[in-house]
């Protein structure tokens, strides 16, 4: 089957893989001259199974109202005079409740899981170079408070069989000794030792170059002006998609199936399908630090749980990432918010990093109200979803490659989760049709 995937990140890159590896015959499309150029370009690194927690949760609205206007807040709403930013928000709340949150939780650590796991036998099968580290995650709190909301989740991840646990500040800087500067600052933390880091630029490039050694075509420089469609209802399909190529050239591409693996412009591009998707960009930023003291530098990758920050040490560079801006597709640089990220991590590592000459980066992240992501199928016969992964598309990006290219291929993933147009949500590997 000719399948053409629209979107060249972590999420449409690993698509192509295992489409390709199942045997069809895979286009990729992308806008930027090259892969992960966008929101897989510079993120905080953490494939972090254990802090699948939702940013909606019991806990958020307050947190919201007392972030708003606060232009260094981890969570920062600017209010604009657009409905799906709206919508979005209401669907937020409602996903506030503690039975949503739970169940969200559960969706994501199953889906994050199958792709750490996923991942793992990627990187065995192409030794794919990544800046790697798998020496865990280490979440540390310096409000107490904090620290004893955290509890009921980290016995919720245990339940679902994620090892995480929660242990002392005096734990926390004997797991990272880097951390000794601020000992009195930390109540507690949480530990799991089988989340792991590494830099998702790298890891999806390399990717990238495997899949077009495997017969992938990458066309990069395209980009996608709309899909084209005929029938309806249960007969309703994509004839093809309409892109400006290189030089300003229109084409129309044709394909027996389509992916829509665009993040955040999945919304507007689906919009005039009937396919209302309820994603909204959250921007979020990151700052690159050159390592001039290796031993005052963290070894594991860490989240700072005050300021909604993660840290993790790649190769000889510090990235740290986190916040989050819901206002709309804007990408400029906020300097109060990246000032804030070096304050912080300067207060942290204060001898670490070359501190007087950080590269800034922002990028979209595609955010459900819910932080699920769409993984399946649409109403029209051939058009797929992978798509909505938020601040965790690194973490569950090669699982959901893997487990769409099991559906587009007539199988059922083998994970429980509710995919996107699928009835049933607990199944076995290739046992039954996706219907």
């Amino acid at each position: 089957m000719k399948v053409i995937v629209l979107g060249a990140g972590i999420i449409g890159t690993s698509t192509a893989w295992f489409l390709r590896q199942q045997g069809h015959d895979v286009t990729v499309i992308e806008r930027q001259p090259g892969a992960a150029q966008e929101t897989s370009f510079a993120n905080g690194g953490q494939i972090s199974v254990s802090h699948a927690e939702p940013w909606a949760n019991p806990s958020a609205p307050l947190k919201v109202l007392k972030w708003l206007g606060k232009e260094d807040a981890p969570l920062l709403f600017r209010p604009r005079a657009e409905l799906l930013q709206w919508q979005w928000g209401l669907q937020f709340l409602r996903e506030c409740t503690q039975s949503r949150t739970d169940h969200n939780i559960r969706q994501i650590v199953a889906i994050a899981e199958f792709s750490r796991q996923t991942l793992l036998e990627v990187r065995a099968s192409t030794g794919i170079e990544y800046d790697c580290l798998t020496k865990g995650i280490l979440h540390f709190y310096t409000d107490q408070k904090e620290f004893d909301s955290s509890l009921p989740a980290t016995r919720l991840m245990r339940e679902l069989g994620c090892p995480r646990v929660s242990i002392s500040a005096d734990e926390v800087v004997q797991r990272e000794p880097a951390l000794a500067g601020v000992r009195q600052q930390i109540v507690g933390g949480d530990f799991t030792e089988t989340d792991e880091s590494g830099d998702v630029y790298q890891f999806t490039t390399g990717l990238a170059r495997k899949a077009t050694e495997a017969g992938v075509q990458f066309r990069y420089n395209t980009s996608v002006t709309r899909l084209l469609h005929e029938g309806c209802g249960g007969s309703a399909a994509i004839t093809g998609v309409e892109v400006i190529a290189e030089h300003g050239r229109h084409e129309t591409l044709r394909a027996d199936a389509f992916v829509v693996a665009m993040g955040s412009f999945s919304q507007p591009l689906l919009k005039p399908l009937g396919i209302p998707l309820m994603i909204y960009p959250g921007k979020g930023y990151s700052a690159t630090y050159r390592i001039i003291d290796g031993a005052a530098a963290p070894t594991v990758s860490l989240t700072d749980d005050g300021y909604k920050l993660v840290v993790s040490r790649l190769g000889d560079r510090l990235r740290v990432a986190g916040t989050c801006e819901i206002n709309g597709y804007t990408r400029e640089l906020n300097n109060a918010r990246c000032a804030a990220i070096t304050r912080r991590t300067q207060e942290l590592f204060p001898d670490a990093c070359d501190y007087t000459d950080p590269v800034y980066w922002t990028g979209l992240r595609p955010l459900t109200p819910s932080n699920v992501p769409y993984i399946g199928k649409t109403s029209y016969q051939n058009l797929f979803l992978n798509t909505g992964h938020g601040t965790l598309g690194w973490t569950m990006g090669v699982g959901s490659g893997r487990a769409l290219a099991d559906i587009i291929s007539g199988y059922l993933p083998d994970v429980d989760f509710a995919f996107t147009g699928i009835e049933r949500q607990r199944f076995s590997p290739r046992l039954a049709a996706a219907s």
